[in-house]
């Protein structure tokens, strides 16, 4: 059975990854509190003494617009954190699987990014993120895979269905953006389907893959569906991006092709009004 180093536990991802496991494996969920992946020795003591054979980081700074003013702080989560994880993968030969990003494109495309699309973020999660998956390339462990994903959701932490949810209950209009299109993830979607990805990673070179959910739709759509499935009396307005300014620039669009993904792996992978409804469900918010 192998042992398994999954980082950022407490996030949507790594909470969602807690509720999937069976005991097949063993996992060792960790956070901050027990596993600082900022420092170098401390990752190199863990996988030595818990004889870690696979790594899933699911740690990462994404406060998206107070990364503009805290950069350092950033890059240490979403650049040199990654780069020590990658450094132990190559020495012990643990297979490692890393979350990644759309923020790494500039959202200017007018088709589904695929994976050997040209990179050029706007903000600086999406220039440290992108640091992160340079740093796994040019160290190049086996057995490694890349994941960029985009919109994630879950019924864990803070995340657009959650806010949603609230806002919906407590006022009658509200505006929502419809000029950038993509498609969400439901982190238990996401989750599952690197469980299913992790027995069959067998690669010299780093691999990227992309992952969200099928479908295609804006973010006026995305909250027009919640208050459907939840019966919010709440009217949706659209709005333009220009309208709600913020520190961070967001891609336009960022729908990702995940052909590679689903051919590599034989992965079916659910449509985004099906992830929705489980997770409103699972949230007891479906009516």
């Amino acid at each position: 059975m192998p042992n398994i180093l999954v980082t950022g536990s407490r996030g949507q991802l790594g909470s969602e990854l807690r509720e999937l496991v069976n005991n097949n494996a063993i996992f060792h969920f960790t956070d901050r509190s027990v596993l600082d992946i900022t420092d170098q020795d401390a990752i190199k003591h863990f996988c030595l003494e818990k004889d870690i054979e696979v790594i899933i980081n699911c740690a990462a700074y994404t406060a998206v617009d107070k990364a503009e003013e805290d950069e350092e702080n950033a890059d240490r989560i979403n650049h040199l954190a990654v780069k020590y994880l990658a450094q132990i993968a190559k020495e012990r030969e643990i297979r490692f699987v890393h979350i990644s990003t759309d923020y790494v494109f500039d959202g200017t495309n007018f088709m589904p990014y695929v994976e050997s699309n040209r990179t050029n973020p706007t903000s600086v999660y999406g220039r440290t993120k992108l640091a992160g998956e340079e740093a796994i390339r040019k160290i190049n462990p086996d057995n490694t895979v890349i994941i960029r994903t985009s919109w994630v959701y879950s019924t864990y932490g803070s995340n657009f269905v959650k806010t949603m949810l609230r806002l919906g209950k407590e006022r009658d209009t509200l505006g929502v953006i419809f000029d950038q299109v993509g498609t969400p993830t439901y982190a238990r979607d996401l989750a599952q389907a690197i469980l299913d990805i992790v027995p069959q990673i067998e690669n010299k070179e780093v691999e990227i893959y992309h992952y969200s959910n099928e479908g295609v739709l804006s973010w006026y759509d995305f909250a027009k569906e919640i208050m459907k499935m939840a019966k919010l009396e709440c009217k949706i307005n659209p709005i333009e991006t220009k309208s709600y300014p913020t520190p961070a620039k967001r891609p336009y669009y960022s729908l990702l092709n995940k052909a590679k993904i689903k051919e590599t792996f034989n992965l079916e992978i659910p449509y985004w009004k099906d992830g929705l409804d489980t997770c409103l469900r699972t949230m007891g918010e479906r009516k």
